[in-house]
C-alpha cells in the first residue's frame, strides 16, 4: 500500500469522475445519517459505473470505517457481543474468498450482479419480510459467511445480516449497537485484506480523502432531517434512491456515457 503524494492528489483532481464520486459520497452520507441503512447500496453501484468495482469497494471501506468511529463509544457497551463476534469472524473468513471474486471477476459482470443483488435487496427490504425463527450459532455463523463474500467481492455485507437480525427480539439500542460494530470489525477485516492484495491504491486513499468529509456533512445534514420525516416516509426515500442506484449503475447504460 502507497500513500497518495501530491502527484497522485493532482492527477485525482484532474479527473473530472472524482467529482462525480464526491457528489455520490454526499448522497450516500445523506441517506445513511436520514435512514441508517443503505450506503452501501448507493455508493457501490454508482462509483463502479463511474470508475470500476475495485476502486468502489477499496475506497468505501476506508470511507466506511472512518465514519463509524465516531459513533463506537457511545454505543460499544450496548452490543449484544455473543451475536457479533461469531458473525464478525464468520465475515472476517468469507471476506477473503469475496475479495478473489473482486479480482479475478469481470468488472461488468461484477456490476451487473452488484447492481441485481441490491436491486433484490431493495425488494426484500421493502416487503418487510424477516427471519424470525431462532438464531443458532452454525446459522450466525453460515449468514456471517455468505455476509463476507458479498462483502469482500462488493462491499455489500449488510443485507444478509440485516435480514438475519431484525427478526430478533433486541431492542432498537441493542440493533443498532450490533450493527456499527458488526460493520466496524468487518471493514477492519475487509481493509486488511484489501491491502494485503493490493487493492488499496494511492489513488484509492486520495479520493478516500476528498470523499470522507463530504459523506460526514451529508450524514450531519440527514441526521437533522431525520425528525422532520415519519418512519414510512424516510424508508420510502431511502428505498428509491437506492431503486435508483442499482437501475444508474447497470453496464447498459455505458453507451450513453
Amino acid at each position: 500500500m502507497t500513500l497518495p503524494d501530491s502527484t497522485v492528489f493532482a492527477a485525482v483532481l484532474a479527473d473530472p469522475r472524482v467529482y462525480v464520486v464526491i457528489g455520490i459520497a454526499f448522497i450516500t452520507g445523506f441517506v445513511r445519517g436520514f435512514s441508517g441503512f443503505g450506503s452501501a447500496l448507493i455508493y457501490i453501484p454508482l462509483t463502479s459505473a463511474v470508475f470500476d468495482p475495485k476502486l468502489a469497494a477499496a475506497t468505501f471501506v476506508i470511507m466506511d470505517l472512518i465514519t463509524a468511529f465516531p459513533f463506537l463509544r457511545a454505543v460499544g457497551p450496548r452490543a449484544a457481543w455473543r451475536e457479533v463476534l461469531p458473525i464478525a469472524i464468520a465475515a472476517a473468513i468469507g471476506v477473503q474468498f469475496g475479495t478473489q471474486i473482486l479480482r479475478f471477476a469481470d468488472p461488468v459482470n461484477l456490476r451487473w450482479g452488484v447492481c441485481v443483488f441490491v436491486a433484490m435487496i431493495v425488494v426484500v427490504l421493502a416487503s418487510g419480510w424477516r427471519y424470525r425463527n431462532n438464531p443458532t450459532l452454525w446459522l450466525t455463523f453460515a449468514v456471517g459467511l455468505i455476509a463476507g463474500v458479498i462483502g469482500g467481492a462488493a462491499q455489500i455485507s449488510g443485507p444478509p445480516v440485516i435480514i438475519y437480525w431484525l427478526g430478533g427480539m433486541h431492542p432498537p439500542d441493542v440493533l443498532r449497537a450490533n450493527f456499527l460494530w458488526y460493520f466496524t470489525l468487518f471493514n477492519v477485516a475487509a481493509t486488511i485484506t484489501y491491502a494485503w492484495y493490493g487493492l488499496i491504491t494511492a489513488q484509492a486513499l486520495a479520493i478516500v480523502v476528498l470523499i470522507t468529509p463530504v459523506c460526514m456533512v451529508g450524514m450531519w445534514l440527514g441526521g437533522k432531517l431525520f425528525p422532520y420525516a415519519s418512519e414510512r416516509t424516510y424508508r420510502r426515500i431511502a428505498y428509491a434512491i437506492v431503486a435508483f442506484s442499482a437501475i444508474a449503475g447497470l453496464p447498459l447504460w455505458d453507451s450513453l456515457r
